[in-house]
């Protein structure tokens, strides 16, 4: 999916694919093909002037998410030091 001339139109989309999927930053960002930078820039500066309902929505999504990332990591820590 190629978004990358579009800004309005990709901070809309990555929105939109965040809330469907309840998904990161990081899996947003591989799934188009952008960096995380790109992804944090869209959603917080450009999408609260395009659309301030969208921004509202997805900011909760990322806001738990950066709550839940330290017990994310923790997992994954374990996994890599179990040879899982």
């Amino acid at each position: 999916m190629n978004l990358k001339g579009n800004m309005e139109e990709r901070a809309q989309e990555l929105a939109l694919y965040i809330i469907e999927n309840k998904t990161t930053v990081r899996a947003a960002a591989s799934r188009f093909g952008i960096s995380k930078s790109t992804v944090h820039k869209d959603l917080s500066e450009r999408l609260p002037v395009i659309n301030r309902a969208l921004y509202r929505q997805v900011k909760d999504i990322l806001n738990e998410n950066k709550a839940e990332r330290h017990i994310r990591g923790g997992i994954a820590t374990r996994k890599k030091y179990k040879g899982e």
